[in-house]
């Protein structure tokens, strides 16, 4: 499959040239490029469009040739017209220059018709327009030579002097046109007029040659003037602009290298000189026919190049494809890409299918883009190399799914179902099995502990069986297809390791949940978790707000009922009072019996906690009178709530420890509780005042508390706004 240039960039900026990406291939385009394009000795050697043995594009010395090209025919020129007697003799020999037009003609004509062949097919005003400069200038070219003296007429004429420099001055205006960066609007212009400029150039040249052939019906059959005729300045203005339109042709060419596009600068190098040396006269001198030469040297060099291109590629599709607009670049190479990505997702669908052959889609595409077998075989090639990249990275992708879903929150279950799920879609039919009653299932098949090892794997029909561990035991298996990619037993390896890991982890955490949580507030068990050093003895001395509560009358109650009834009222009061705690952001450090002590603002973080502690409260008071409601006789809760700095950490001995807190706003919290009525809540001073105007109170006044010299403020919380 030709590609066009080597580069898909814009021809406004250069940078705008699409750059290979690692990995996944980047980009499609990318993997076209290296896939499809000749290698860099290929496209600058016979490709190259002036030597078969030159250096790449960039390099000096081809410069320098190129120049050589160029600046040789001048050089003659000069010396013809310098020395006229000693090198610019005559020689007059009709039949060798009507043949030498002929042949010329012929070979422009060809080229010119696959180059328009070309424009129709890709839609491109810049190829219609040069298959325009080559049909013109081979038009006019042909009528020169059939207005050769003996062939039709039998002596010289005004069309035949004239002729070839006038087809010249028309091609130049139409190769400055091809060399424009024509835009959207411009192009489309170009491309709705297509039949009239072949139509209109068809009868300019059936018109020309109608009044320059038949003798006497014009001045155009009349012998020219002694001398010779010209067309004057008009030859100046033609080689003005055959030299524009190499340079702005050389522009696109350092953007976008391309064989093609050089031969095109040196064939309008090459007609410009004709153009200058046409203006030198008398006929039948070796300064005449050195611009017949230059003609001839101009379309061979773009003969010469689309035949390299053409025996290297072994198709006419994509010979000119370099020469387009930088948008037709773009949609051909869009072309391509819809194709590799057609070829990618059959052989993607053909490996999860388990089919053996592509032949068909490499047919279809090799039918669509006219490529030979060869070139079938490198897009063949390029699809699996592309195919396999894809489902590699697909398999890479899933693998840093996994570890990144592999959280200790997660559990067991949820944690493998949405692994399996992701895996599946880069790996196809996974199959995860964990053991239950000494066996683990994998679809229709169970396995036996006695057919795993730690160590080892089953392989077997494409797929390769891994065991899942904990600990170093077989807890499970992992089955993966294998096959598509060379790294794929690899790949399953790592993904049976990282789901080992993750499923030791689920568990290890599910035993977390049983045997920690349980037994302290989750908020503390989430400190301990994210920061294990806030196990050390020792604390930090915070604000926060404690809450106290116990039940008024515990102990009576305790002599007149049963052991079991103690419990059974105990697990009821704390199944309502523990969730009112939570849910407000606070966290329970011990049970006491009856009692229990809530801190808020500590271990962590939290916004009015004062407000929060009270709401907590109250909404215990009232799920213990719901309970109290239906069970006469049961003890009341009394809670106390006090907002001070407390020493807050861990409390005991290296060997066991307990999270705490410490200080006088605890004591008084504890104080107040002692002090409160069963069903109420009591505040201290400094609750209060951060509760603000929301709390509703009742004054206790100044209370004598137990272990406090000055008597401390106290108010009975009623509700809160």
């Amino acid at each position: 499959m030709p590609v066009p240039g080597g580069a898909a960039g814009t021809e406004a900026d250069p940078a705008a040239r699409p750059a290979a990406g690692p990995g996944s291939g980047a980009d499609l385009r990318s993997a076209t490029a290296t896939a499809l394009e000749p290698a860099a000795g290929e496209g600058t050697g016979e490709g190259g469009g002036l030597s078969p043995y030159l250096p790449p594009a960039t390099h000096p010395v081809r410069g320098i040739v190129w120049a050589i090209h160029i600046a040789v025919p001048l050089i003659g020129l000069w010396l013809l017209v310098a020395y006229p007697k000693q090198l610019n003799f005559r020689w007059e020999h009709p039949p060798s220059h009507f043949w030498l037009i002929v042949g010329v003609a012929g070979v422009n004509v060809v080229l010119g018709v696959l180059i328009s062949q070309a424009a129709t097919r890709h839609k491109d005003a810049r190829l219609l327009l040069v298959s325009l400069v080559f049909l013109s200038s081979a038009g006019f070219f042909l009528l020169h030579g059939l207005a050769t003296p003996t062939i039709i007429l039998e002596h010289g004429s005004y069309g035949f002097d004239i002729g070839q420099p006038v087809g010249l001055a028309v091609a130049a205006v139409l190769a400055f046109a091809s060399s424009l960066p024509l835009g959207e609007r411009a192009a489309a212009a170009v491309l709705a007029r297509a039949d009239l400029l072949r139509a209109a150039l068809v009868l300019v040249l059936v018109a020309w040659g109608w009044a320059s052939l038949v003798e006497g019906l014009t001045p155009l059959s009349d012998p020219p003037p002694p001398g010779g005729a010209t067309i004057g300045v008009f030859s100046w203005i033609g080689a003005a602009l055959y030299a524009l339109s190499a340079a702005l042709m050389f522009r696109i060419h350092r953007r976008r290298p391309s064989a093609m596009i050089v031969s095109l600068v040196t064939a309008y190098a090459l007609l410009g000189e004709a153009m200058v040396a046409g203006f030198f006269r008398p006929n039948w001198v070796l300064s005449w026919w050195e611009w017949h030469l230059l003609l001839t040297t101009a379309f061979v060099f773009v003969a010469y190049s689309a035949y390299i291109q053409f025996r290297r590629e072994g198709s006419s599709q994509g010979l000119f494809d370099s020469v387009t607009l930088a948008a037709t670049v773009r949609r051909i190479q869009a072309q391509y890409d819809e194709a590799l990505e057609e070829l990618v997702g059959h052989l993607r669908r053909m490996g999860e299918s388990g089919a053996a052959s592509r032949a068909p889609v490499a047919l279809r595409l090799a039918g669509k883009f006219r490529l030979n077998e060869g070139q079938a075989a490198v897009l063949d090639r390029a699809g699996q190399a592309l195919a396999a990249e894809r489902e590699l990275s697909l398999r890479l992708g899933a693998l840093v799914e996994v570890g990144r879903q592999a959280r200790v929150s997660l559990g067991e279950d949820r944690l493998l179902a949405g692994a399996l799920e992701r895996v599946r879609e880069a790996y196809g039919d996974v199959r995860i099995g964990l053991l239950s009653h000494g066996a683990i299932r994998l679809g229709d098949r169970a396995y036996g502990l006695d057919e795993f090892k730690a160590t080892e794997t089953i392989s077997g029909d494409g797929r390769v069986i891994h065991p899942l561990t904990v600990k170093g035991v077989v807890a499970g298996a992992l089955e993966v297809p294998v096959g598509t990619t060379r790294q794929d037993e690899a790949l399953a390896a790592t993904l049976a390791s990282q789901l080992s890991i993750a499923l030791e982890n689920a568990r290890l955490y599910r035993e977390l949940e049983t045997l920690f949580r349980q037994y302290m507030s989750p908020d503390v068990a989430a400190s301990l978790l994210a920061d294990p050093d806030q196990a050390a003895l020792g604390g930090s001395l915070v604000e926060l707000t404690a809450l106290f509560a116990d039940l008024k009358g515990f102990t009576s109650f305790s002599e007149r009922v049963s052991p079991g009834e103690i419990v059974e009222m105990l697990n009821r009061y704390h199944t309502a009072a523990v969730p009112c705690i939570l849910r407000h952001g606070g966290t329970i450090v011990q049970f006491v019996g009856d009692a229990l002590l809530a801190l808020f603002n500590a271990p962590a973080a939290q916004e009015m906690h004062a407000t929060q502690a009270a709401r907590a409260a109250l909404a215990m008071q009232a799920a213990a009178e719901e309970i109290a409601a239906g069970n006469p006789g049961y003890p009341r809760f009394r809670i106390g709530i006090n907002t001070g700095l407390a020493l807050v950490g861990n409390i005991g001995s290296p060997e066991l420890r307990g999270f705490n807190a410490m200080g006088d706003a605890v004591n008084v919290a504890s104080r107040l509780e002692s002090m409160a009525e069963p069903g109420t809540v009591v505040i201290g001073a400094t609750t209060r005042e951060q509760i603000g105007a929301a709390a509703k109170v009742r004054s206790l006044g100044a209370l004598s508390l137990k272990g406090k010299e000055q008597s401390v403020a106290a108010f009975v919380l009623t509700a809160l706004d």
